[in-house]
């Protein structure tokens, strides 16, 4: 029984603690009603309009719907509109807010701008006179909303409890390891838009962010048991492979009691990787060999690419020799093209080619941050982690190594929303790497032909040989 001096106790103030991880194609929702001297219950929202068939489920995805620049649906509810050109829908725009140092440069992308446009790589264009701060405080107050909701709807008392609690509600945001401050106040501006939160003030007070590497740790050790595999000294790696970014953290365990403590052995990494890539490869893919084909419209294309990502890209582990792609109906028949009753067939060397871009730059990032070192575990998580291809190929790449390539994650959560509660409540990483370091030169040598130096003249040291 949990005693008050149990480390994994509560000692806070009653809060509730909410969790957002808004990824590049689903977001998930956590959330902990705490309570001093209790143990911290973290749960998922499971229940989303449009979503009945998914019940249990706590990814939705990260969709918006318009109807001349005004948001008409999100999430589950938003596919029905997609194809109908008579709205526009907002998919993957999580990637407008990556900075160009993931990409080419240093300099970030323009937040706010209505061109629609980025030199640095293929994004799905933005809903007309829609700025980037608009869906993302659309869809974050339909999360936060429906947050509310199931709050309300199944926590005993909940009604009266979001009444006392709801002004003093910490809400934590996940973000990419290569993301700063920059994209930390875009989300802050994005939030008080949205009704998170009531004043810039407020959202400095309330607002929590931690990177999708640090949460996906918190994840990992609170659902396995660490005793088994860790010990002071050991060092492991944790990668969360998500949409659009594959992060990945090196730690050190510096002490297992009286709590455990965790410290980064190096900056962490994050490349532009992930699952969005391969849908965009596949779409390419299609689109090239259907080009002759009565479905080389874009319409079939994109209800390839749409069953591709629900199924086909899930299963496939390398060793099949052919795939199936099942995207119309009995009627939709181009034998040329190997497409037969609505589904069309791939062999196993075509999808695996959707994959190995995506795949080398994830692994280079990896061997990168292991940096030669002896790692015992590398623990894959986030949605792109569930891909049975993605863990054949890190497990050959890394195994020869002697590390041992595991995957935690339950397919139907993301690590990083539950592990952003947990994160907050438990603060398991003591030491953390700087990514930059800022400086100035201390010591400089003095050039009787610089006027400011002459001016100083009178302070020259003369340093000992």
């Amino acid at each position: 029984m949990a005693t008050q001096t149990d480390p994994q106790v509560y000692q806070g103030e009653e809060k509730i603690i909410v969790a957002i991880d808004l990824g590049t194609t689903h977001t998930a929702v956590s959330f902990a009603h705490a309570y001093p001297g209790t143990d911290v219950d973290v749960r998922m929202v499971t229940r989303w309009k449009g979503q009945p068939e998914a019940a249990g489920d706590s990814k939705i995805p990260t969709i918006v719907a318009y109807e001349q620049g005004e948001m008409i649906a999100a999430g589950a509810e938003a596919r029905e509109f997609i194809g109908d050109d008579a709205y526009e829908v907002s998919r993957w725009f999580k990637l407008h807010l990556h900075p160009d140092s993931m990409k080419i440069s240093d300099e970030p992308p323009t937040y706010d701008s209505d061109t629609n446009t980025s030199p640095a790589m293929e994004i799905p264009l933005l809903p007309s006179n829609v700025t980037l701060t608009q869906v993302y405080s659309d869809f974050m107050r339909y999360v936060f909303l429906g947050f509310r909701t199931f709050f309300q709807e199944t926590t005993p008392n909940g009604v009266a409890i979001w009444g006392r609690l709801s002004s003093s509600i910490v809400i934590v945001l996940t973000i990419p390891n290569g993301w700063d401050t920059r994209q930390q106040g875009f989300l802050k501006k994005a939030a008080l838009r949205a009704g998170m939160v009531q004043s810039e003030e407020d959202a400095e007070l309330r607002l929590e962010f931690v990177t999708e590497g640090e949460a996906s740790v918190h994840y990992v050790l609170g659902k396995v048991s660490h005793r088994t595999w860790l010990k002071k000294g050991t060092m492991f790696a944790v990668t969360d492979a998500g949409g659009s970014t594959v992060d990945s953290t090196l730690y050190v365990c510096k002490a297992l009691e009286p709590k455990l403590e965790l410290e980064e052995v190096c900056a962490s990494e994050c490349v532009q990787a992930g699952g969005v890539f391969v849908d965009r490869a596949i779409r390419t893919l299609l689109t090239e060999k259907l080009s002759e084909s009565r479905f080389g419209d874009n319409e079939s294309i994109s209800d390839m690419v749409d069953k591709f990502e629900r199924r086909t890209k899930r299963v496939f582990d390398g060793s099949q020799e052919s795939l199936v792609i099942e995207f119309g109906g009995r009627r939709d028949n181009d034998r040329d093209y190997g497409i037969l009753q609505g589904k069309i067939t791939l062999t196993g060397s075509e999808v695996g080619t959707t994959f190995d871009q995506v795949i080398n730059r994830s692994s280079d990032s990896c061997l990168k941050l292991l940096g030669g070192r002896r790692v015992k575990h590398l623990l894959l998580v986030g949605g792109f982690g569930e891909s049975p291809y993605l863990r054949l190929r890190l497990k050959d790449e890394f195994g020869s190594k002697g590390t041992e390539v595991v995957t935690v994650e339950e397919p139907s959560k993301k690590a990083a929303a539950e592990g952003a509660v947990l994160w907050y409540t438990k603060q398991m990483v003591s030491g953390r790497f700087a990514r930059f370091t800022i400086g100035t030169q201390i010591i400089v040598p003095f050039n009787p032909a610089n006027a400011e130096h002459l001016k100083r003249r009178n302070h020259v040291v003369v340093l000992p040989r």
